[in-house]
């Protein structure tokens, strides 16, 4: 549903912003970035969380319970108060339903992000997997650089220990791309890196076709004096200059080849034009960051971008909250916790694990993110998975939806072939949790399996340090 079309808003037009799902990754940076340019900041969401936490250090009104009519009275003036609202809210929120009824304007997130692409040059990374790490790493480069960026990021950076960098005086703005209810769609990018397409999101899209045809489309919003750095392979079409590249095929205008670990580091050469940038130092490890960390090279490179300053962010880069997160890290013991939620973001995660220790047991817990995205991949999840040592699958988090009839983690517990494979829920891993059996922990998921890192984090280090 279309409340306003947010190109006829002028974000200057208010002096208030209310949010309804303020505590979303997404949200939140919007929230500070707002509250940092002297607007009063109010909102709902369903329930308190670090996010929320900090937000209201930082002077803004939350609330937890849909207040419906109850709006707190310094919101209530529809002329000077733009409401901004998630797709996660209900269409039955009373909250919204108040604000729909008196006038407000109401702004999806996406709306607003597109107005505010309008007022930098906008530097989108859009893709499947790796957007969020890649804008991360892209913001830390140019914050690094005299040319710095403000930017709003789908993750909590572990350089900034913030979803938001605000630098007034740059023309740049890094934005994560979300397609996810297309709202990619509504943004202005000045340039972007493509960092895949493959299908997610059919409850949205319907099928793969018009998947990938909301990515043409998204390509056809670059602007013509910008770029479009895309991954080796896609074959989308934009009135920007389209450079590619690849950690696979050398006909890539940016390759990277001989990615290894030398030393304790983890290194990459790249070849591009004439030109080859030997022994790229990566903050990161993993043959995905080299790949993302590829992408900001070429888009970088292609921008005018010293080598000194590319090579000194991607070797300073500290990675994202939960994409690749070592929570332990011992000559003993290694537990990482990674967000994936795709098959092809848990093979790039797993192939990485093996590159960095080889001959080493690994254990993966994987929690399945929605009913609809277990049984449109159950057999690409049942491939990766079993190349895990040891699999402990959750049940599905539901997320936004309801259950689906036979789409369950015992079924696709049926089709994984590894023969260590068991179901348990979320509070029986931690306290049946043991570091005999495995060398290599993963924690890997995008619902609420983060609520047992920290306990999982404890066990571990009872049995490591006794």
């Amino acid at each position: 549903m279309e409340i306003n079309k947010g190109n006829t808003v002028q974000l200057n037009d208010f002096r208030k912003v209310y949010f309804l799902g303020i505590g979303g990754i997404g949200m939140s940076a919007l929230a500070r970035y707002f509250n940092s340019i002297g607007y009063e900041i109010g909102g709902y969401d369903k329930t308190t969380s670090p996010l929320t936490d900090e937000l209201v250090r930082e002077g803004c009104i939350i609330h937890f319970d849909d207040l419906g009519t109850n709006i707190p009275n310094n919101f209530c003036d529809n002329k000077i108060t733009l409401v901004i609202y998630t797709p996660a809210i209900p269409e039955d929120h009373r909250e919204l339903g108040f604000f729909k009824s008196s006038g407000f304007t109401i702004l999806k997130r996406s709306e607003v992000l597109g107005l505010l692409t309008q007022r930098f040059k906008g530097l989108c990374v859009a893709g499947t997997h790796g957007k969020t790490t890649t804008s991360s790493m892209l913001a830390h480069i140019l914050n690094k650089s005299p040319w710095g960026c403000t930017a709003f990021l789908g993750g909590v950076s572990t350089n900034l220990n913030s979803n938001l960098l605000i630098n007034q005086s740059s023309e740049f703005a890094v934005i994560e791309a979300d397609e996810f209810d297309r709202s990619f769609l509504r943004l202005s990018p000045f340039s972007s890196i493509i960092t895949s397409a493959d299908p997610d999101h059919l409850d949205i899209y319907g099928d793969a076709n018009h998947f990938l045809e909301g990515f043409q489309l998204y390509a056809e919003k670059i602007s013509q004096d910008g770029f479009m750095i895309i991954k080796k392979g896609l074959t989308f079409k934009s009135q920007a200059k389209t450079i590619s590249y690849s950690v696979s095929n050398n006909k890539a205008d940016f390759f990277a080849e001989n990615i290894r670990i030398q030393d304790g580091q983890f290194l990459m050469d790249v070849k591009f034009s004439t030109y080859q940038w030997n022994s790229i130092e990566l903050g990161v490890p993993g043959i995905h960051n080299a790949e993302n960390a590829l992408a900001c090279l070429a888009l970088l490179v292609c921008m005018g971008m010293e080598e000194s300053q590319i090579r000194s962010g991607i070797q300073s880069f500290l990675g994202v909250k939960r994409r690749f997160e070592y929570i332990i890290k011992d000559d003993k013991f290694v537990y990482i916790d990674d967000y994936a939620h795709h098959p092809q973001e848990i093979k790039a995660l797993i192939a990485s694990i093996r590159m960095i220790y080889p001959n080493k047991r690994i254990t993966g817990i994987f929690q399945p993110h929605l009913f609809s995205r277990t049984r449109d991949f159950m057999g690409e999840f049942a491939h990766e998975l079993t190349k895990l040592d040891q699999v402990i699958l959750l049940p599905i988090y539901p997320a936004r939806e309801l259950p689906i009839t036979g789409v369950t983690s015992e079924s696709l517990l049926e089709k994984i072939e590894n023969k260590d494979k068991k179901i348990m829920d979320l509070d029986r891993v931690v306290s049946g949790f043991s570091i005999t059996e495995c060398d290599v922990l993963l924690t890997i998921g995008a619902g609420d399996i983060d609520r047992i890192v920290d306990k999982l984090k404890e066990k571990i280090e009872e049995q490591l340090f006794v």
